[in-house]
């Protein structure tokens, strides 16, 4: 079992990891079967209950930050990748952009934004309940996510954000909670206004299960290593 001491420490850097990535500073690509997603019907809906896992051994954190980009060229062809900014270096695009956007030209500004980058956090997690594919109960696997799911999950472990409930670390095994994931469909996009994790706790299953569970997460650092 994790001794009090550590679970707070660990804890605190985490608040303090978060409240860093809170300040905007990419995207696997989703053929990759590590990640799990949720299927979504016709009308653009979708659930599950997920649980996020803590950091695997060796690793700070629970979660890392990545920036890509996705736009097409004017040849119609797709430019999807990574953005270097994800890792504190310099990025082209991003230059490019910056420089359209001086410009004052409105058609360079709508270029611009067209061409920004995007943010993404990625994380381990169990599936706890897929209704459309059970066969991934049980599983751990990445999931990527954006700032909406983020800002609900700081807003659990912390205090600072967390005004009408006691902070969880949501990504304790042992005193975590489950993460009720709902989709809809607004205004032609993915909407997670009505997603919520539970405000009680309770562990993941017994200290056996949790052993297996860490020992098959995936290395987070590996998502934002250079050579990607």
């Amino acid at each position: 079992m994790i001794k009090k001491e550590s679970r707070t420490e660990r804890l605190q850097a985490l608040r303090n990891k978060m409240r860093e990535d809170s300040s905007p500073k990419s995207n696997q690509k989703q053929d990759d079967t590590r990640f799990w997603k949720a299927e979504r019907d016709v009308a653009g809906q979708g659930s599950a209950i997920l649980r996020f896992l803590p950091a695997k051994a060796g690793e700070a954190f629970p979660y890392v930050q990545r920036w890509s980009h996705g736009f097409q060229g004017p040849t119609n062809k797709w430019f999807i990748d990574l953005c270097p900014t994800s890792i504190g270096e310099n990025c082209p695009v991003c230059k490019a952009n910056t420089i359209l956007w001086n410009s004052g030209s409105d058609t360079n500004k709508k270029l611009a934004s067209s061409r920004k980058r995007k943010l993404s956090y990625i994380s381990n997690i169990i599936v706890v309940n897929d209704p459309k594919h059970t066969e991934n109960n049980g599983k751990v696997c990445l999931y990527q996510y954006g700032k909406k799911i983020f800002d609900m999950v700081k807003e659990m472990v912390d205090p600072e954000f967390a005004d009408s409930h006691e902070p969880i670390d949501v990504f304790d095994a042992e005193e975590g909670s489950n993460f009720k994931l709902r989709i809809t469909k607004k205004d032609g996009f993915p909407n997670y206004d009505k997603s919520e994790f539970d405000t009680t706790t309770s562990a993941i299953g017994d200290e056996d299960q949790i052993a297996e569970f860490l020992g098959q997460c995936y290395s987070l650092n590996d998502m934002v290593d250079p050579s990607h």
